[in-house]
Protein backbone atom coordinates (compact mmCIF):
# COMPACT_ATOMS: atom_id res chain seq x y z
CA UNK A 1 0.00 0.00 0.00
CA UNK A 2 1.24 3.50 -0.96
CA UNK A 3 2.31 6.00 2.12
CA UNK A 4 1.02 8.74 -0.20
CA UNK A 5 -2.90 9.25 0.15
CA UNK A 6 -4.38 8.55 -3.64
CA UNK A 7 -6.95 11.63 -3.37
CA UNK A 8 -6.55 13.59 0.21
CA UNK A 9 -5.08 12.39 3.33
CA UNK A 10 -9.23 12.83 4.50
CA UNK A 11 -10.33 9.77 2.15
CA UNK A 12 -7.29 7.56 3.07
CA UNK A 13 -8.22 8.08 6.83
CA UNK A 14 -11.58 7.07 6.18
CA UNK A 15 -10.51 4.29 4.48
CA UNK A 16 -7.95 3.19 7.06
CA UNK A 17 -10.01 3.71 10.09
CA UNK A 18 -12.81 1.50 8.37
CA UNK A 19 -9.94 -1.13 8.38
CA UNK A 20 -8.79 -0.62 11.71
CA UNK A 21 -12.48 -1.46 13.33
CA UNK A 22 -13.59 -4.27 11.22
CA UNK A 23 -11.73 -6.46 12.92
CA UNK A 24 -13.20 -5.85 16.13
CA UNK A 25 -16.77 -6.17 14.29
CA UNK A 26 -15.70 -10.10 12.96
CA UNK A 27 -13.86 -10.74 16.79
CA UNK A 28 -17.27 -10.22 18.29
CA UNK A 29 -19.52 -12.08 15.79
CA UNK A 30 -16.66 -15.16 15.67
CA UNK A 31 -15.34 -15.53 19.46
CA UNK A 32 -18.90 -16.72 20.49
CA UNK A 33 -19.34 -19.49 17.78
CA UNK A 34 -15.77 -20.94 18.54
CA UNK A 35 -16.20 -20.38 22.61
CA UNK A 36 -11.91 -19.75 22.70
CA UNK A 37 -9.09 -20.35 19.91
CA UNK A 38 -7.44 -23.03 21.70
CA UNK A 39 -7.99 -26.57 22.98
CA UNK A 40 -6.31 -30.04 24.68
CA UNK A 41 -5.39 -32.43 21.94
CA UNK A 42 -3.67 -35.73 22.40
CA UNK A 43 -0.07 -35.87 20.66
CA UNK A 44 0.49 -39.72 21.59
CA UNK A 45 -1.67 -42.56 20.04
CA UNK A 46 -4.47 -44.80 21.54
CA UNK A 47 -5.35 -47.63 19.89
CA UNK A 48 -8.16 -48.22 22.69
CA UNK A 49 -8.93 -47.91 26.13
CA UNK A 50 -6.15 -50.62 27.23
CA UNK A 51 -3.70 -47.64 26.09
CA UNK A 52 -4.38 -45.56 28.96
CA UNK A 53 -2.41 -48.78 30.92
CA UNK A 54 0.78 -47.34 29.04
CA UNK A 55 -0.04 -43.52 29.38
CA UNK A 56 -1.92 -43.64 32.65
CA UNK A 57 -2.10 -45.78 36.03
CA UNK A 58 -0.62 -48.51 35.65
CA UNK A 59 2.79 -47.61 33.41
CA UNK A 60 2.53 -44.62 34.14
CA UNK A 61 4.23 -45.18 37.91
CA UNK A 62 7.08 -46.24 35.98
CA UNK A 63 8.24 -42.76 34.56
CA UNK A 64 7.05 -41.09 37.79
CA UNK A 65 9.85 -42.89 39.78
CA UNK A 66 12.54 -42.20 37.06
CA UNK A 67 11.72 -38.17 37.85
CA UNK A 68 11.50 -38.54 41.42
CA UNK A 69 15.44 -40.21 41.31
CA UNK A 70 16.23 -37.93 38.65
CA UNK A 71 14.00 -34.32 38.49
CA UNK A 72 15.71 -33.33 35.28
CA UNK A 73 14.12 -36.66 33.51
CA UNK A 74 11.62 -34.81 33.85
CA UNK A 75 11.91 -33.21 30.42
CA UNK A 76 12.06 -36.35 28.95
CA UNK A 77 8.71 -38.34 29.92
CA UNK A 78 6.43 -35.10 30.01
CA UNK A 79 5.60 -32.23 28.05
CA UNK A 80 7.65 -29.62 29.92
CA UNK A 81 9.81 -29.12 27.59
CA UNK A 82 7.35 -27.60 24.72
CA UNK A 83 4.88 -26.03 27.36
CA UNK A 84 4.91 -22.29 28.36
CA UNK A 85 2.33 -20.35 30.54
CA UNK A 86 1.42 -16.76 29.01
CA UNK A 87 0.92 -15.29 32.84
CA UNK A 88 -1.29 -11.88 32.83
CA UNK A 89 -3.31 -10.00 35.76
CA UNK A 90 -4.98 -7.83 32.90
CA UNK A 91 -4.08 -4.59 34.20
CA UNK A 92 -2.66 -3.33 30.99
CA UNK A 93 -4.42 -5.03 27.93
CA UNK A 94 -3.87 -4.05 24.95
CA UNK A 95 -4.72 -0.15 24.57
CA UNK A 96 -7.96 -0.94 26.60
CA UNK A 97 -5.97 -0.72 30.31
CA UNK A 98 -7.30 -2.31 33.55
CA UNK A 99 -9.81 -4.66 32.74
CA UNK A 100 -8.95 -7.40 34.78
CA UNK A 101 -8.20 -11.03 34.09
CA UNK A 102 -11.35 -12.11 32.43
CA UNK A 103 -11.34 -9.71 29.85
CA UNK A 104 -7.95 -10.34 29.08
CA UNK A 105 -8.41 -13.74 28.47
CA UNK A 106 -9.27 -13.84 24.95
CA UNK A 107 -5.71 -11.83 24.45
CA UNK A 108 -3.79 -14.86 26.33
CA UNK A 109 -5.65 -17.01 23.95
CA UNK A 110 -4.85 -15.63 21.05
CA UNK A 111 -1.19 -14.96 22.05
CA UNK A 112 -0.80 -18.82 22.81
CA UNK A 113 -2.55 -19.86 19.68
CA UNK A 114 0.13 -17.39 17.72
CA UNK A 115 2.57 -19.52 19.74
CA UNK A 116 1.31 -22.53 18.34
CA UNK A 117 1.20 -22.00 14.35
CA UNK A 118 4.25 -19.67 14.30
CA UNK A 119 6.77 -21.69 16.95
CA UNK A 120 4.90 -24.98 17.57
CA UNK A 121 4.69 -24.07 20.81
CA UNK A 122 2.15 -25.43 23.57
CA UNK A 123 1.21 -22.25 25.55
CA UNK A 124 -1.39 -22.25 28.43
CA UNK A 125 -3.31 -18.90 28.94
CA UNK A 126 -3.13 -18.34 32.58
CA UNK A 127 -5.11 -15.12 33.80
CA UNK A 128 -4.37 -14.22 37.72
CA UNK A 129 -7.38 -12.67 39.87
CA UNK A 130 -4.60 -10.45 41.78
CA UNK A 131 -2.98 -6.82 41.15
CA UNK A 132 -0.08 -7.54 43.90
CA UNK A 133 3.03 -8.04 41.94
CA UNK A 134 4.58 -10.36 45.56
CA UNK A 135 1.82 -12.44 45.34
CA UNK A 136 1.83 -12.73 41.38
CA UNK A 137 5.79 -13.39 42.15
CA UNK A 138 4.86 -15.80 44.23
CA UNK A 139 1.98 -17.55 41.75
CA UNK A 140 4.56 -18.21 38.96
CA UNK A 141 7.59 -19.58 41.48
CA UNK A 142 5.14 -22.04 41.93
CA UNK A 143 3.44 -22.45 39.00
CA UNK A 144 7.42 -23.15 37.81
CA UNK A 145 7.76 -27.51 37.78
CA UNK A 146 5.18 -27.52 35.20
CA UNK A 147 5.90 -25.42 32.19
CA UNK A 148 9.35 -24.98 30.12
CA UNK A 149 8.85 -21.13 30.12
CA UNK A 150 6.93 -18.48 30.99
CA UNK A 151 5.36 -15.10 28.68
CA UNK A 152 4.11 -12.21 31.04
CA UNK A 153 1.71 -9.92 29.31
CA UNK A 154 -0.26 -7.15 29.68
CA UNK A 155 0.78 -5.86 33.42
CA UNK A 156 0.62 -2.37 33.98
CA UNK A 157 4.36 -0.62 34.72
CA UNK A 158 6.58 0.33 36.91
CA UNK A 159 5.39 -2.95 38.80
CA UNK A 160 6.04 -5.56 35.10
CA UNK A 161 9.50 -4.18 35.62
CA UNK A 162 10.13 -5.96 39.13
CA UNK A 163 8.25 -9.05 38.24
CA UNK A 164 10.13 -9.46 34.84
CA UNK A 165 13.47 -8.65 36.52
CA UNK A 166 12.50 -10.41 39.85
CA UNK A 167 11.95 -13.96 38.02
CA UNK A 168 14.55 -14.10 35.64
CA UNK A 169 16.97 -13.77 38.74
CA UNK A 170 15.07 -16.21 40.77
CA UNK A 171 13.36 -19.28 38.31
CA UNK A 172 15.59 -21.47 36.45
CA UNK A 173 12.90 -21.70 33.52
CA UNK A 174 12.85 -18.56 31.02
CA UNK A 175 11.20 -15.76 31.37
CA UNK A 176 10.08 -12.84 28.76
CA UNK A 177 7.53 -9.87 28.94
CA UNK A 178 6.44 -9.91 25.09
CA UNK A 179 5.47 -6.36 25.32
CA UNK A 180 8.80 -5.56 27.01
CA UNK A 181 11.59 -7.92 25.15
CA UNK A 182 9.52 -8.67 22.49
CA UNK A 183 8.40 -5.05 21.02
CA UNK A 184 12.58 -4.14 21.65
CA UNK A 185 13.79 -7.49 20.02
CA UNK A 186 11.75 -6.24 16.87
CA UNK A 187 12.38 -2.98 16.82
CA UNK A 188 16.44 -3.35 17.06
CA UNK A 189 15.98 -6.14 13.69
CA UNK A 190 14.06 -3.02 11.94
CA UNK A 191 16.86 -0.36 13.22
CA UNK A 192 19.98 -2.48 12.39
CA UNK A 193 18.36 -2.76 8.50
CA UNK A 194 17.11 0.65 8.63
CA UNK A 195 20.96 1.83 9.63
CA UNK A 196 22.27 -0.22 6.87
CA UNK A 197 19.70 1.73 4.17
CA UNK A 198 21.16 5.45 5.42
CA UNK A 199 24.71 4.27 5.89
CA UNK A 200 25.18 5.19 9.39
CA UNK A 201 26.54 2.88 12.20
CA UNK A 202 24.80 2.25 15.36
CA UNK A 203 27.59 3.64 17.67
CA UNK A 204 27.23 6.96 15.53
CA UNK A 205 23.21 7.80 15.90
CA UNK A 206 21.19 10.14 18.36
CA UNK A 207 17.82 7.68 19.08
CA UNK A 208 15.00 9.30 20.74
CA UNK A 209 12.20 7.47 22.39
CA UNK A 210 9.03 9.42 22.40
CA UNK A 211 7.06 7.87 25.80
CA UNK A 212 8.65 6.17 28.26
CA UNK A 213 6.34 3.36 28.97
CA UNK A 214 7.35 -0.49 29.39
CA UNK A 215 8.03 -0.99 25.94
CA UNK A 216 10.23 2.44 25.28
CA UNK A 217 12.05 1.34 28.30
CA UNK A 218 12.84 -2.43 27.65
CA UNK A 219 13.58 -0.90 23.86
CA UNK A 220 16.34 1.55 24.93
CA UNK A 221 17.49 -1.10 27.31
CA UNK A 222 18.33 -3.59 24.27
CA UNK A 223 19.49 -1.08 22.11
CA UNK A 224 22.41 0.48 24.51
CA UNK A 225 23.26 -3.64 24.92
CA UNK A 226 23.23 -3.68 21.28
CA UNK A 227 25.57 -0.25 20.90
CA UNK A 228 23.62 2.61 21.10
CA UNK A 229 25.55 5.80 22.59
CA UNK A 230 24.09 6.08 25.65
CA UNK A 231 25.09 9.95 25.75
CA UNK A 232 23.00 9.87 22.26
CA UNK A 233 20.25 8.28 23.38
CA UNK A 234 17.29 10.73 24.79
CA UNK A 235 13.81 9.51 26.46
CA UNK A 236 10.80 11.77 26.55
CA UNK A 237 7.73 11.21 29.13
CA UNK A 238 4.90 13.30 29.84
CA UNK A 239 7.14 15.63 31.66
CA UNK A 240 9.73 15.95 29.10
CA UNK A 241 13.50 14.64 28.37
CA UNK A 242 14.47 12.42 30.67
CA UNK A 243 17.86 14.24 32.62
CA UNK A 244 19.91 13.82 35.43
CA UNK A 245 18.20 16.40 37.28
CA UNK A 246 14.52 14.50 37.22
CA UNK A 247 13.65 12.99 41.13
CA UNK A 248 10.27 12.06 39.89
CA UNK A 249 10.55 8.15 39.60
CA UNK A 250 10.14 5.91 42.17
CA UNK A 251 13.33 3.53 43.21
CA UNK A 252 12.28 1.03 41.35
CA UNK A 253 11.35 2.22 38.34
CA UNK A 254 14.03 1.87 35.48
CA UNK A 255 13.59 5.58 33.91
CA UNK A 256 15.96 7.03 36.94
CA UNK A 257 18.81 5.25 35.97
CA UNK A 258 18.01 5.70 32.19
CA UNK A 259 17.66 9.42 33.46
CA UNK A 260 21.08 9.40 34.69
CA UNK A 261 22.96 7.87 31.92
CA UNK A 262 21.33 8.97 28.67
CA UNK A 263 21.10 12.65 27.14
CA UNK A 264 24.71 13.69 27.84
CA UNK A 265 24.07 16.70 26.57
CA UNK A 266 21.87 17.12 28.91
CA UNK A 267 18.57 18.89 26.86
CA UNK A 268 15.67 19.80 28.63
CA UNK A 269 12.01 20.50 27.11
CA UNK A 270 9.37 18.42 25.12
CA UNK A 271 8.92 16.68 21.72
CA UNK A 272 10.42 19.47 19.63
CA UNK A 273 13.63 19.62 21.97
CA UNK A 274 13.95 16.39 21.50
CA UNK A 275 14.00 15.27 18.15
CA UNK A 276 15.86 18.38 17.15
CA UNK A 277 19.20 16.87 15.40
CA UNK A 278 18.05 13.29 15.60
CA UNK A 279 18.97 10.03 13.40
CA UNK A 280 15.96 7.66 15.31
CA UNK A 281 12.84 8.45 16.87
CA UNK A 282 11.01 5.55 18.47
CA UNK A 283 7.53 6.64 19.39
CA UNK A 284 5.45 3.83 21.73
CA UNK A 285 2.87 6.01 23.07
CA UNK A 286 -0.68 7.06 22.50
CA UNK A 287 -2.36 6.37 18.89
CA UNK A 288 -2.38 9.30 16.55
CA UNK A 289 -3.14 10.86 14.39
CA UNK A 290 -1.56 13.87 15.35
CA UNK A 291 0.29 12.48 18.44
CA UNK A 292 3.81 13.30 16.33
CA UNK A 293 3.64 16.56 14.95
CA UNK A 294 4.99 17.16 11.14
CA UNK A 295 6.96 20.23 12.74
CA UNK A 296 8.87 18.27 15.45
CA UNK A 297 9.64 15.36 12.74
CA UNK A 298 11.24 18.50 10.10
CA UNK A 299 13.81 18.72 13.03
CA UNK A 300 15.04 15.43 12.47
CA UNK A 301 18.06 14.96 11.11
CA UNK A 302 18.85 13.90 7.20
CA UNK A 303 17.79 10.51 6.16
CA UNK A 304 15.89 10.02 9.42
CA UNK A 305 14.29 6.83 10.52
CA UNK A 306 10.95 6.69 12.54
CA UNK A 307 9.47 3.95 14.34
CA UNK A 308 5.51 5.05 15.09
CA UNK A 309 4.67 1.89 16.64
CA UNK A 310 1.08 2.58 18.09
CA UNK A 311 -2.32 0.77 17.18
CA UNK A 312 -4.33 1.09 15.56
CA UNK A 313 -3.11 4.50 14.05
CA UNK A 314 0.33 5.46 14.28
CA UNK A 315 1.59 8.43 16.22
CA UNK A 316 2.06 10.25 12.59
CA UNK A 317 0.48 8.53 8.93
CA UNK A 318 3.26 7.64 7.04
CA UNK A 319 2.55 10.33 3.98
CA UNK A 320 2.85 12.89 6.54
CA UNK A 321 6.24 11.52 8.36
CA UNK A 322 8.10 11.35 4.27
CA UNK A 323 6.40 14.79 3.71
CA UNK A 324 8.38 16.06 7.17
CA UNK A 325 11.80 14.43 5.94
CA UNK A 326 11.72 10.88 7.27
CA UNK A 327 13.45 8.41 4.80
CA UNK A 328 12.23 5.11 6.48
CA UNK A 329 9.27 4.74 8.37
CA UNK A 330 7.94 1.35 10.09
CA UNK A 331 4.98 1.14 12.21
CA UNK A 332 2.64 -1.82 13.86
CA UNK A 333 0.17 -1.95 11.01
CA UNK A 334 0.53 -4.86 8.20
CA UNK A 335 -1.26 -2.47 5.60
CA UNK A 336 1.76 -0.20 5.84
CA UNK A 337 5.43 -1.35 4.48
CA UNK A 338 7.92 -2.31 7.63
CA UNK A 339 5.19 -3.54 9.96
CA UNK A 340 7.38 -4.03 13.51
CA UNK A 341 5.14 -7.01 15.40
CA UNK A 342 6.40 -8.48 18.25
CA UNK A 343 4.62 -11.73 16.69
CA UNK A 344 7.81 -11.71 14.32
CA UNK A 345 9.43 -12.69 17.39
CA UNK A 346 8.56 -14.06 21.05
CA UNK A 347 7.35 -17.24 18.57
CA UNK A 348 11.22 -17.97 17.24
CA UNK A 349 12.97 -17.43 20.41
CA UNK A 350 10.94 -19.55 22.75
CA UNK A 351 10.90 -22.25 20.30
CA UNK A 352 14.22 -21.76 20.53
CA UNK A 353 14.86 -21.80 24.07
CA UNK A 354 12.88 -24.79 24.63
CA UNK A 355 14.42 -26.81 22.63
CA UNK A 356 17.65 -26.21 24.49
CA UNK A 357 15.88 -25.89 28.12
CA UNK A 358 17.93 -22.74 28.94
CA UNK A 359 17.57 -21.06 32.05
CA UNK A 360 16.22 -17.59 30.77
CA UNK A 361 16.51 -15.33 28.20
CA UNK A 362 19.25 -13.61 28.01
CA UNK A 363 19.39 -9.55 25.93
CA UNK A 364 22.14 -11.29 23.77
CA UNK A 365 19.98 -14.09 23.20
CA UNK A 366 17.17 -11.60 22.11
CA UNK A 367 19.99 -9.86 19.87
CA UNK A 368 21.14 -12.77 18.20
CA UNK A 369 17.67 -13.17 17.43
CA UNK A 370 16.79 -9.60 16.09
CA UNK A 371 20.42 -10.18 14.34
CA UNK A 372 18.37 -13.34 12.20
CA UNK A 373 15.04 -11.45 11.97
CA UNK A 374 17.74 -8.49 10.00
CA UNK A 375 19.86 -10.83 7.99
CA UNK A 376 16.55 -12.60 6.89
CA UNK A 377 15.25 -9.69 5.21
CA UNK A 378 18.61 -8.23 4.16
CA UNK A 379 19.12 -11.90 2.16
CA UNK A 380 15.70 -11.08 0.93
CA UNK A 381 16.53 -7.84 -0.65
CA UNK A 382 16.48 -4.54 1.21
CA UNK A 383 14.39 -1.37 0.42
CA UNK A 384 13.32 1.66 2.30
CA UNK A 385 10.07 0.14 2.52
CA UNK A 386 11.42 -3.76 3.41
CA UNK A 387 13.68 -3.62 6.41
CA UNK A 388 12.03 -6.97 8.60
CA UNK A 389 10.14 -9.71 7.00
CA UNK A 390 6.61 -10.35 7.36
CA UNK A 391 5.08 -12.96 9.25
CA UNK A 392 4.56 -14.93 6.26
CA UNK A 393 7.69 -14.96 5.83
CA UNK A 394 7.53 -18.50 8.50
CA UNK A 395 11.00 -19.60 7.61
CA UNK A 396 11.85 -16.84 9.79
CA UNK A 397 10.94 -18.93 12.90
CA UNK A 398 12.84 -21.49 12.58
CA UNK A 399 15.98 -19.67 12.08
CA UNK A 400 15.88 -17.21 15.31
CA UNK A 401 15.04 -19.86 17.23
CA UNK A 402 18.72 -22.07 15.81
CA UNK A 403 20.30 -17.88 16.56
CA UNK A 404 18.73 -18.24 19.65
CA UNK A 405 19.17 -21.71 20.46
CA UNK A 406 23.17 -21.38 19.90
CA UNK A 407 23.91 -17.97 22.13
CA UNK A 408 22.04 -19.70 25.31
CA UNK A 409 24.49 -22.39 24.60
CA UNK A 410 27.29 -19.94 24.44
CA UNK A 411 26.58 -18.20 27.22
CA UNK A 412 26.02 -21.56 29.49
CA UNK A 413 22.38 -20.88 30.07
CA UNK A 414 21.42 -24.58 27.69
CA UNK A 415 20.45 -27.68 29.39
CA UNK A 416 21.33 -29.38 26.18
CA UNK A 417 23.83 -28.73 23.46
CA UNK A 418 22.62 -29.07 20.00
CA UNK A 419 24.09 -27.90 16.29
CA UNK A 420 22.52 -24.92 14.31
CA UNK A 421 21.78 -27.22 11.80
CA UNK A 422 19.87 -29.80 14.82
CA UNK A 423 18.34 -26.60 16.04
CA UNK A 424 17.02 -25.26 12.83
CA UNK A 425 15.60 -29.04 11.43
CA UNK A 426 13.89 -29.55 14.61
CA UNK A 427 12.36 -26.46 14.63
CA UNK A 428 11.54 -26.50 11.49
CA UNK A 429 9.81 -29.85 12.08
CA UNK A 430 8.05 -28.72 15.40
CA UNK A 431 6.59 -25.37 13.27
CA UNK A 432 4.86 -27.32 10.54
CA UNK A 433 4.16 -30.00 12.24
CA UNK A 434 1.72 -27.25 14.28
CA UNK A 435 0.37 -25.63 11.15
CA UNK A 436 -0.34 -28.99 9.33
CA UNK A 437 -2.58 -29.95 11.86
CA UNK A 438 -4.73 -27.03 11.87
CA UNK A 439 -4.40 -27.65 7.91
CA UNK A 440 -5.86 -30.85 8.45
CA UNK A 441 -8.35 -30.47 11.23
CA UNK A 442 -9.93 -27.67 8.97
CA UNK A 443 -9.83 -29.78 6.17
CA UNK A 444 -11.87 -32.05 7.90
CA UNK A 445 -14.14 -30.00 9.52
CA UNK A 446 -12.84 -30.42 12.89
CA UNK A 447 -12.63 -26.66 13.02
CA UNK A 448 -15.26 -24.87 11.70
CA UNK A 449 -14.59 -22.44 8.72
CA UNK A 450 -15.02 -18.65 9.39
CA UNK A 451 -18.21 -18.47 6.99
CA UNK A 452 -20.22 -22.08 7.38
Amino acid sequence: MSTQPPQGARALTDELLAKANKPAADAVRYHPRYRGKIQMAPKVPVRGVSDFSIWYTPGVAAPCKEIAACPERVWDHTNRGNTIAVVSDGTRVLGLGDIGPEAGLPVMEGKALIFKYLGGVDAVPLVLGTKDPDLLIQTVKLLQPTFGGINLEDIAKPKCFRILDTLRAELEIPVWHDDQQGTAAVILAGLLNALKRVGKAIGDVSVVHVGAGAASVATARLLLSAGVDPAKMRLLDTKGILHGGRTDFDPDDPRAHLAQITNGENRRGGPAEALDGADVAIALCKPGPGTLKPEWIRGMAQDAILFACANPIPEIWPWEAKEAGVRIMATGRSDFPNQVNNSLCFPGIFRGVLDVQARTISDEMAIAAATEIARYAEEQGLSDEYIVPTMDQWDIYPRQAAAAGMMAQQQGLARLEKTWDELYEDAKRKILGAREMMETMMEQSLIAGLDE
